[in-house]
């Protein structure tokens, strides 16, 4: 008897830990950039001011397009979904913005943080998204297996 194909399943605990590690992330940024980070932000010379601000905005599109891939998921198991509607262009991770590491180093230790932690969870969720992507059911039928496999070691270098 022929064993299925393997298949890569994110399951709810993992969705439901993502997406809170997500909504306290996005709070914490918000309650930062809005409130003590404009404190912060008045003591930088003006061009650090600007990168700051770059920077905050960076954090939210990270944090957006974490929450955004993580609210999709929990669309697809709760059956409101299907897994291939899920793997539209439109619902997949958007791609994080590079972040300046010298300008970043020159903000406040809080600021830094921030950003650290916005760019390690858009990390962690990349990785999920990336393997939902390469799982074989992800891939179209009409390929052959032995192609599926040949398209997803070439994407892994």
């Amino acid at each position: 008897m022929k064993e299925p194909a393997p298949t890569v399943r994110i399951d709810n605990h993992l969705i439901n830990s993502l997406y809170t590690d997500a909504m306290l992330l996005a709070d914490e940024a918000r309650a930062y950039f809005d409130e003590i980070g404009r404190q912060d932000q008045r003591g930088l010379d003006p061009m650090a001011r600007v990168s700051f601000s770059c920077e905050s905005l960076k954090v939210t599109t990270r944090l957006m397009h974490i929450i955004a891939w993580l609210l999709a998921r929990r669309a697809v198991l709760a059956g409101d979904l299907t897994e291939q509607d899920a793997l539209a262009p439109s619902r997949r991770l958007g791609p994080g913005p590079v972040s300046d590491g010298e300008a970043v180093a020159r903000m406040p230790d809080a600021a830094q943080a921030l950003v650290q932690a916005s760019i390690d969870l858009h990390r962690r969720v990349a990785l999920q998204d990336a393997a939902l992507a390469t799982a074989p059911e992800a891939a179209p039928s009409n390929i052959s297996p032995a192609r599926a496999m040949l398209d997803r070691l070439s994407g892994a270098f």
